[in-house]
């Protein structure tokens, strides 16, 4: 009895508030269906993390162990990155490399807001933390913020997930803005070549290798994710490839959803800074969308058959949702209009393109430091 009222006397309105904010987080992961994997187990850490005296924390707390041997050693956000290699589809980009020019304009909103952080005051390295939220990578967004700036993992991954799952509501009004009905329903070439066999295999290899070349310190990243791939296409590692992509994905990811969670205490989140920080992540989603239409717009100022321009909004690493929203626009527009291939192979194109990113930005904060 005396524990309890120990308990409840320590309980302060800061715990409260972050017991409100994880049980909206697990409502949008069940109710909504927002990013539920992640989402959930966000919302139940920083439930368990927030209890006053809470054993989940602490020196011997199970969250922290997980956060000293997952996050703190980077493991689990590269183990993701195996993940999602094994479950990407590289085809689409491969028939038509064209689209690795928006994977790249898509990422502009990464710069923008790195560039807008730094301006409102944070760190360099807090600032690019920040910007990395426009990469709609999550694991690239947990890696980048835990090298640089530990402490705003809470803010950053909850924006980056949550902004992530909010794609199919913020794109859309964004693409219309800046696009006219006549541009959204430009139809694409559908007569794409035959990826070979060879071709699928030596890509994630040369990617690797020419990433490793110009950004050394995205190659954890870049690695890890073609690791993946190549264990899915090489043909003779099916069973791998599978574990890779449903038990390793799964577990994995409910361990890191639980123990980002758990960085969510009331006093670290509880800050203006939080706010700025999810003010700054919508930015970044708008100024990355924006980069990848307007990027389109003017390839086609010189190009003979015109690009649909929505197809650059899939440049972001919003892998698939971003590519299905823009196919969805495109037959509401024109309901023979069939732009999905070239969406996905964008959308792809913008995984990488996120990655190297974020390579780019680590070595560069990093030779400033030294």
């Amino acid at each position: 009895m005396e524990v309890l009222l120990g308990s409840l006397k320590d309980l302060t309105l800061g715990n409260v508030i972050m017991f409100l904010i994880g049980g909206l987080l697990i409502y949008l992961a069940i109710k909504k269906d927002y990013e539920p994997m992640l989402l959930l187990p966000i919302g139940f850490g920083a439930i368990l993390a927030n209890i006053p005296s809470s054993s989940a924390i602490g020196e011997n707390g199970f969250l922290t162990i997980l956060y000293n041997a997952g996050i703190s050693t980077e493991l689990f956000p590269i183990l993701i990155f195996i993940a999602i290699g094994a479950m990407i589809d590289f085809g689409p980009l491969l028939q038509q490399p064209f689209m690795l020019f928006f994977g790249a304009a898509a990422q502009f909103g990464i710069f923008m807001t790195a560039i807008l952080a730094r301006l409102l005051g944070f760190s360099l390295k807090e600032a690019v933390s920040i910007g990395i939220i426009g990469a709609a990578d999550g694991p690239t967004s947990i890696y980048v913020a835990n090298l640089f700036a530990g402490e705003l993992l809470g803010p950053i991954s909850v924006a980056a997930y949550s902004y992530m799952s909010l794609v199919p509501l913020i794109q859309p009004p964004v693409i219309k803005a800046l696009t006219t009905p006549e541009e959204r329903r430009i139809t694409m070439d559908l007569n794409l070549h035959k990826v070979s066999k060879t071709t699928r295999i030596l890509f994630p290899i040369m990617v690797t290798a020419v990433a490793g070349l110009i950004a050394p310190l995205s190659v954890s990243l870049v690695g890890s994710l073609m690791f993946g791939n190549l264990i899915r296409e090489c043909g003779v590692l099916e069973k791998l490839s599978q574990a890779a992509q449903n038990e390793l994905a799964n577990l994995v990811t409910l361990l890191l959803g639980i123990t980002i969670g758990s960085t969510m205490v009331a006093e670290n989140f509880l800050t203006i800074k939080t706010l700025m920080i999810l003010g700054m992540g919508l930015f970044a989603f708008v100024f990355d969308t924006a980069g990848g239409v307007l990027f389109a717009k003017f390839l086609n100022l010189f190009l003979k058959r015109k690009v649909n321009p929505m197809v650059g909004a899939a440049g972001i690493s919003a892998f698939p949702m971003s590519a299905r929203v823009i196919q969805k626009i495109a037959q509401k527009e024109n309901p023979g209009n069939f732009v999905l291939m070239q969406a996905v192979g964008a959308n792809v194109a913008g995984q990488v393109g996120s990655i190297l990113a974020g390579g780019v930005l680590i070595y560069l904060v990093s030779s400033m430091a030294l």
